[in-house]
């Protein structure tokens, strides 16, 4: 067993609050921080994650058996993974006596990492609630901390006390009613595995401990006969229609010292033989690489990310005044599958830009980073489409579209990023306007030269503005004032560029074009310039010829 999580520190491994309730207004709160801190440690995040939860009525002892839980997962390469009969137990926290200790939902600081038989490796959660029905809870407060809990797990222990009675049944099937609602919608057992812990079992002549008897001891409790009231009927058909796998152990008393004793510390010395033997045989079982069962929702397998999602989209329905109804469930869980793809396809896409462009690579050129964004994007896309999702097309097209938004933005950030790399993105607008200034120039100078000195004025007057917005760049970049100048300064030398990268093509065929079209007309134009000139050549020869004769003709 390998361990993930906050730390691997002893002094800080414990208990982690994640779900409080307000005893004032019945509320539920989250605490998404303290959620992720645990669940999105780099070497769990991505693992499929085994969530075991014990619920039940208060005061009867969950957090004590959570603690042995969390023992054997500190040392099961050992084979005395109880310890010393003098250790005190440490853990969640736990007491005797009559009033309740745990609130909420708790779940243990670090993720353990177990390799299965076939070589995968699994993330384990503990998790721990708050006792149902003591004086301070109302049944919606008992009713919301235990489907929360059923919801989100994939092993959920109800932990009873001395036998299987009518009213628990009645409870777990109020506290299951949701996942029975949302099966009608999804065609789907809402709940895997439930297992019956019937605690300080007094009749082992009937039914012996442990699983054997316990199983036995189940089936007869959960049997469907005719001969029974309707209600009692659909009860029992409810409860087996909402999990996909029930069992059931049966645990002895731990002794009179650890029930009665205010100095018990959990110590093995005072508990009872009997106790330590079951014990031996429930949590390795129990806790076996080949019986954890991953969380899975609607057949996909749930990560540690995932779960993250799954409890920030299933408190929502929680925090107000009425209970779920049957369809709020299912959007929520519809929700919560539909996050959980789109901040894997998120994840997929930022890893696979990483590798592109993250911090430590040089820059890229923008043509092939552009390149390989529409390639990811469409990649992390496919991703998202492929993953089984709930809710219908209508409703996962909503999530698709939040998808490819986010992934833009991101894809903003990797460019602003890859382009904060260049060394000559800082001479970017210098640089345009120098070449402007130029262009304008020489524009000037051939228009002038063909006689459009109108356009040649024209071309000068934009030359003298763009050398003062160069001049004023260089101003606002050494004194760090008037930014928004400089920054609209940015903004236009960023639209000429962009313009010239998105006509290249078209410029490159133009400008063939253009030049072909000057050297043509400068061509004819010097054509006409020197038949122009010879012929004032000629007439001038032919004047020179005529003064030539008159001049003969004077003298003679």
């Amino acid at each position: 067993i390998l361990r993930g999580g906050r730390s691997a520190s002893s002094s800080s491994r414990g208990p982690v609050q994640i779900v409080t309730v307000c005893k004032e207004d019945h509320s539920f709160a989250l605490d998404a921080e303290a959620l992720a801190q645990v669940l999105l440690a780099p070497e769990v995040r991505d693992k499929h994650v085994v969530v075991l939860s014990v619920a039940g009525a208060f005061r009867k002892g969950k957090s004590f058996l959570l603690d042995f839980m969390i023992r054997y997962m500190y040392r099961e390469s050992d084979e005395n993974w109880l310890g010393d009969d003098d250790k005190p137990l440490t853990g969640f926290s736990w007491r005797g006596g009559s009033e309740p200790e745990t609130t909420g939902i708790q779940i243990w600081s670090e993720v353990f990492l177990v390799q299965k038989s076939d070589g995968t490796e699994v993330a384990v959660v503990l998790m721990d609630t708050q006792g149902a029905f003591d004086n301070q809870s109302t049944v919606k407060d008992c009713a919301t901390i235990f489907a929360l809990s059923t919801m989100t797990s994939s092993i959920q222990i109800y932990n009873l006390s001395s036998n299987i009675q009518e009213d628990d049944l009645q409870q777990l099937q109020l506290f299951t009613e949701y996942g029975r609602l949302a099966m009608d919608e999804i065609f789907l057992k809402p709940f895997q595995s439930l297992m019956f812990l019937i605690r300080d079992w007094s009749f082992p002549y009937e039914y012996t401990y442990g699983f054997k008897g316990g199983n036995e001891f189940l089936d007869k409790r959960l049997q469907v006969k005719e001969a029974q009231h309707e209600e009692l009927q659909t009860v029992r058909e409810h409860i087996h229609s909402c999990f996909t796998s029930i069992s059931c152990f049966l645990l002895p008393h731990p002794g009179l010292k650890v029930a009665t004793s205010p100095a018990f510390e959990g110590q093995l010395r005072d508990v009872a033989p009997e106790f330590k033997e079951q014990l031996q045989s429930l949590i390795p079982k129990l806790l076996h690489p080949d019986r954890l069962a991953e969380k899975e929702i609607n057949g996909n397998k749930v990560t540690c990310m995932g779960l993250l999602e799954f409890f920030k989209a299933y408190i929502k329905i929680y925090q107000g005044e009425d209970l779920p109804q049957p369809k709020t469930m299912l959007m929520a869980t519809a929700e919560a599958n539909n996050l959980a793809a789109v901040a894997a396809a998120k994840d997929q896409y930022y890893k696979n830009m990483e590798k592109v462009c993250g911090g430590d690579l040089p820059y890229v050129a923008p043509d092939s980073l552009e390149e390989k964004h529409h390639f990811h994007f469409r990649d992390a896309l496919h991703a998202f489409s492929s993953t089984k999702k709930m809710g219908g097309q209508e409703f996962c097209d909503h999530y698709q579209a939040q998808l490819e938004k986010e992934l833009e933005e991101m894809w903003q950030s990797f460019s602003k990023h890859n382009e904060s790399k260049n060394v000559f993105s800082a001479f970017r607008t210098p640089a345009v306007l120098f070449v402007l200034v130029c262009l304008l120039y020489i524009l000037s100078g051939v228009l002038l030269f063909v006689g459009l000195s109108t356009f040649a004025l024209v071309c000068d007057c934009i030359l003298g503005v763009v050398m003062m917005a160069m001049l004023t760049w260089a101003f606002i970049r050494y004194s760090g004032r008037y930014r928004s100048v400089g920054g609209a300064i940015d903004q236009a030398a960023g639209v000429v560029l962009e313009q010239v990268r998105i006509k290249r093509a078209v410029g490159h065929f133009m400008l063939t074009h253009v030049c072909l079209f000057c050297i043509f007309h400068f061509f004819r134009l010097f054509q006409c310039m020197h038949l122009l000139s010879h012929q004032r050549a000629h007439l001038m020869s032919k004047t020179t010829t005529k003064n030539g004769i008159r001049e003969s003709l004077d003298k003679e």
